[in-house]
């Protein structure tokens, strides 16, 4: 009788055990979320933060193709990526399933399917600003545009009108642009602070910014998801420039980010609202980003206020080059690759948490 009782007791325990086995393994084979979902192209639009290399193409000072830019992406070649390697806009492509990288669209070598899967005309150092394109020489909003529409002609002449509509109304738009006005053209110039405080500038560049959404809708695009600003403040150059003795973060320039970012926040509501059936949706670094400055080790990175190239965290584009005093030998342990753009590693899981987060609201 005693063994039998015994038996008895731990029999359910057993069964419980072998439960919580069975579903431990069941979570842990099942996959991501974003792995049950099919876009058949992301496209991506705004400044160096999607910027593949277009910039490469136009007549600008403000490129990349030149080495230590690009050392650690595929073949370590430097594509006018601003960074060691790949860049949001090719995590966004790589972790969806659709391709390992994402091409910029003025290059020449492109055919039809690099164009049906997707492609960047984002521009590095663009805004919604006019000054700012302006003082950049680089490709406007309305730049972007027309090469859009030129995009989709191509696609109308090799697939259809009916699979091009398919296309821009399945894909996932990107756009990320603002971080150049706030950071540059508002705080580091005297043009517009004479005529605006931030919140009237930020109105400003966020009538712009719903403008260029519109018209992508006009176009055919649906989901479409913005970026926010990220703590702009904090990256190398603003550290440097106005940070001090000791290289604080910015704190006006951070506030005016919130700001923007608040207005955006606002803004695409209102357009989810009225744009029907679009996917309209905001898409928040900001946080992300801070929480790796505020808490590094946690992330196995070391420097967050210094850049992995550049001795003085002031080198950029054409300043951070093969010539340039200091070149970190591991970037993945720093936060920051030049004096304003991530490494790779920060890219990856910035990227890689935001997909987590907000694939669903693009479905």
């Amino acid at each position: 009788m005693m063994k039998l009782s015994t038996l008895n007791y731990v029999s359910p325990l057993l069964v419980l055990f072998y439960l919580l086995f069975v579903v431990t393994v069941a979570k842990s084979s099942q996959q991501p979320t974003y792995m049950n979902y099919s876009f058949p192209a992301v496209i991506a639009f705004g400044d160096s933060i999607l910027d593949t290399g277009n910039n490469n193409y136009i007549l600008t000072a403000l490129r990349s193709n030149f080495k230590p830019y690009g050392r650690d992406f595929f073949g370590e070649e430097s594509t006018g990526r601003f960074c060691n390697g790949r860049i949001p806009s090719d995590f966004y492509v790589e972790i969806l399933g659709i391709k390992d990288s994402l091409p910029p669209y003025l290059d020449p070598d492109l055919e039809i399917e690099d164009l049906l899967s997707g492609v960047s005309f984002a521009s590095a150092g663009s805004g919604y600003d006019p000054l700012t394109v302006e003082l950049a020489s680089v490709l406007s909003t309305e730049d972007q545009l027309d090469m859009f529409k030129e995009y989709i002609g191509k696609l109308k002449g090799a697939v259809g009108e009916e699979r091009t509509a398919y296309i821009l109304e399945k894909s996932i738009v990107l756009i990320s642009m603002g971080s150049n006005d706030i950071a540059g053209t508002y705080f580091l110039t005297p043009y517009r602070k004479v005529h605006y405080n931030v919140r009237q500038y930020t109105r400003r560049l966020i009538r712009l910014t719903t403008r260029f959404i519109l018209e992508l809708y006009r176009l055919g695009a649906r989901r479409i998801g913005t970026v926010s600003l990220s703590a702009l403040g904090c990256i190398p150059m603003q550290r440097t420039v106005r940070g001090g003795i000791k290289r604080n973060c910015v704190e006006p320039v951070t506030k005016a980010a919130q700001v923007y970012n608040t207005m955006l926040n606002q803004s695409l509501m209102a357009l989810k609202k009225t744009l029907s059936g679009s996917r309209i949706v905001y898409l928040d670094v900001h946080n992300s980003l801070n929480m790796l400055i505020q808490h590094p080790n946690q992330f196995g990175f070391e420097s967050v206020d210094r850049a992995c190239c550049g001795i003085a965290s002031m080198e950029l584009g054409p300043f951070c080059s093969t010539f340039s005093l200091k070149i970190c030998k591991d970037a993945s342990k720093y936060v920051f690759w030049d004096s304003y753009h991530p490494t790779e590693r920060t890219y990856g899981i910035l990227t890689s948490d935001l997909i987590k987060k907000t694939i669903d609201q693009f479905v």
